[in-house]
């Protein structure tokens, strides 16, 4: 269901512009742009730490370790599909 999908991408980029008070909009947020990194959004440890906080408020996602979070929070899409994965789409 690509819409489905296309919707849950917009609450998460929408979450992590209102959380992180990001400076871009969420239509600006590419959904397979790095979110670490020059070439990318350019997140840093302290917005991951924000990040993985958000993500279990708004969608229930629990991100169990480091090395877990480094997958999931690649990129939009990689968020999506954990939380797809999880059968959790948010609170709203």
């Amino acid at each position: 269901m690509a819409e489905d999908l296309d919707i849950l991408r917009a609450k998460i980029k929408t979450v992590m512009v209102d959380e992180l008070m990001l400076q871009e909009s969420p239509e600006e947020i590419g959904d397979a742009e790095p979110l670490f990194g020059p070439e990318g959004v350019g997140l840093d440890s302290v917005d991951a730490l924000q990040l993985v906080v958000a993500l279990e408020k708004h969608f229930g996602l629990k991100i169990p370790d480091a090395d877990a979070a480094k997958g999931v929070l690649a990129n939009v899409d990689s968020i999506a599909a954990a939380i797809e994965k999880a059968g959790s789409h948010g609170d709203d």
